[in-house]
């Protein structure tokens, strides 16, 4: 008859060492559960907020020269309420542009030969405008903004292609991606939009 061999029973010690480590690896095992989860859903909540309601745009193109630069990256509001001097982003030919509010719906827009932007007869500041230009305009001035609409021109006046073109026309509230509030790219630039 063969004699059983039986193993040595461990130490107390090491039983309680290694039944310590099994409830650390199960507390380590549901804190990285907890983790994964918690930054799943933050990253859901900012990707929700930036579609709906914080837009996150980059700017392509010169027309808005000097306030916004190719390449910049800003951050939109989605709004229903838009003043004489915002920045606004629309959607143009599957495209987003971004241009300035310049008239509402039923004001008068006349521009004279030096670019000089009168609504309603008075003459409006636009200091975001460094060089102004009368640029590509193709509408009868002055020009009455049909209801439901915003008149916009770009910064650059002389390259910019906007509402003075009736290419572009005057952008409808349903075009209207939201109001530029802050570039947050280049960080150097880093502030609200003016």
């Amino acid at each position: 008859m063969k004699k059983r061999r039986t193993r040595p029973i461990p130490p107390l010690e090491d039983l309680e060492a290694e039944l310590e480590r099994v409830k650390y690896k199960k507390r380590y095992g549901s804190v990285l559960r907890s983790t994964v989860y918690t930054l799943m859903i933050v990253a859901a909540a900012a990707i929700l907020l930036a579609m709906l309601v914080f837009p996150v745009l980059r700017i392509h193109g010169s027309s808005m020269t000097p306030s916004l630069v190719d390449g910049n990256i800003v951050v939109c509001l989605k709004n229903s309420r838009y003043e004489v001097g915002d920045a606004i982003a629309f959607y143009y030919n599957n495209k987003i542009l971004v241009k300035r509010v310049i008239a509402r719906s039923g004001e008068w827009v006349d521009i004279d030969k030096d670019g000089y932007v009168y609504i309603n007869g008075e003459k409006i500041d636009e200091p975001y405008v460094k060089e102004h230009a009368f640029g590509e305009c193709n509408i009868t001035l002055p020009y009455q903004v049909p209801e439901g609409r915003v008149f916009v021109m770009g910064d650059h006046r002389s390259v910019s292609v906007d509402s003075r073109s009736t290419s572009v026309g005057c952008v409808s509230d349903e075009q209207i991606v939201g109001k530029l509030l802050c570039r947050v790219w280049p960080l150097a630039d880093l502030g609200l939009i003016k």
